[in-house]
């Protein structure tokens, strides 16, 4: 390698890797230096001058000048006779400095110091990678589809910098074409190989998150604030929002007029139906709302536990659960609590005894009312042999009685 070519290699590391000068000649030194420490054993006696601007590379061995026949290392000592060929001055005891020309290095170590310096270059490129996009994890990038594997799909950004996006993080309704412009948010960042690797998502509740920010002015402008978000991917999401300015409501500012400020984002999410929850520390209320469109007729609360016992009406429990128990699951991851829903059926309508003294004799209700019985359907909870061994009444009396409550509640 002659200076021309150290030209040209400088060149082409700061137009192709946009390396700066300071950090170019660090990588150049350090380069020269590894190759010297395998030829020569050290460099600690050698000084290595770069100049990339012109791909000036010089080096520089130190000796010390010892006394004819008495030098015990050929590298690191230099005898006073040979030196003053070179300058009479020189004395014992002093320091020599050589220039070694890059040529005097072999064919071998050039070729060594080549490779080194690329793979230095590419660690630099690998090291700026990582901390690019490892300084962007959780946000939303953008890639055209590069190529389709079974198991992944590999995004290429403006940069052409290989991003992947695993077969677990795509939405499994997500069809991808080569060439088409796909969305995801940065999961992690990590080294395989020596080499950044960025795995991507769109499943992960953070992408949905990024999504409202970017839809949303007022969350983008911290008026409204995501407490959490949960998502069973291209099926259905709940988000909690909450608002710290009174005159704005959080789930209607980000639904939007007939949904106009959600829809792109259902359409992004493959159609996943998003439900909007307003926050609220009163855990109760947070359940009643997380289990929307559900209504709630009460609820039996263990904070402690983190368990709740829902009680709704027959017609509510199905809208509660939601497809394939969905909508209780969202509800439970988005709450924190274990979810436990009970039909709440009507209390049966009942009426009071003495509210048939017209078609039942007075004695004849104070004869049941003796033993508890005062109402009508305490009466027609006992069958006639019961009724008959509690009272004094006779059979056909009972059976009387029985069929006049009877008639009321068939009516």
């Amino acid at each position: 390698m002659d200076s021309i070519e150290l030209i040209e290699s400088f060149a082409d590391f700061k137009d192709e890797k946009n390396i700066d000068r300071i950090t170019l000649m660090a990588i150049v030194e350090e380069s020269m230096k590894t190759v010297l420490r395998k030829r020569y054993g050290s460099d600690d006696h050698f000084d290595v001058i770069v100049n990339p601007d012109k791909g000036d590379l010089e080096i520089y061995l130190n000796r010390k000048i010892v006394e004819d026949e008495m030098s015990e290392d050929d590298l690191l000592e230099i005898e006073i006779s040979e030196v003053r060929k070179i300058d009479p001055s020189f004395e014992v005891g002093e320091e020599y400095t050589q220039k070694i020309e890059l040529n005097e290095l072999g064919r071998r170590n050039i070729l060594a110091f080549k490779q080194v310096l690329n793979t230095k270059i590419a660690e630099y490129d690998n090291s700026n990678l990582y901390e690019k996009f490892k300084s962007i994890e959780g946000e939303i990038v953008s890639g055209e589809v590069h190529y389709i594997r079974h198991k992944q799909v590999i995004l290429v950004d403006e940069d052409q910098n290989d991003m992947i996006l695993p077969k677990e993080n795509q939405i499994p309704s997500d069809f991808f074409r080569k060439g088409e412009t796909v969305k995801a948010v940065v999961e992690e960042v990590g080294f395989k190989g020596g080499k950044p690797l960025i795995i991507l998502s769109r499943t992960s509740p953070k992408f949905l998150e990024k999504l409202f920010e970017f839809e949303i002015p007022e969350i983008y402008d911290g008026l409204i604030t995501i407490k959490k978000t949960v998502r069973i991917p291209g099926e259905k999401a709940k988000v909690a929002v909450e608002s710290y300015d009174d005159r704005i409501d959080p789930v209607g500012a980000c639904v939007g007029m007939k949904g106009s400020r959600i829809h792109s984002i259902v359409r992004e999410l493959r159609n996943e139906n998003i439900d909007v929850i307003s926050y609220t520390n009163n855990q109760q209320l947070f359940i009643q709302r997380a289990l929307s469109p559900a209504k709630v007729s009460s609820m039996e609360l263990d904070e402690e536990n983190k368990h709740a016992v829902v009680f709704l009406r027959p017609e509510e429990v199905s809208k509660a659960i939601g497809k394939g128990g969905q909508n209780i699951k969202l509800a439970s991851w988005l709450t924190g609590y274990e979810i436990d829903v009970r039909r709440d059926e009507p209390e049966e309508e009942d009426i009071e005894l003495t509210e048939f003294s017209d078609e039942i004799e007075s004695w004849v209700i104070e004869e049941l009312k003796k033993v508890g019985l005062d109402t009508a359907r305490s009466v027609l909870e006992k069958d006639v042999n019961d009724l008959l061994e509690l009272t004094d009444l006779e059979e056909e009396t009972i059976i009387d009685v029985i069929r006049i409550l009877k008639e009321e509640f068939e009516e």
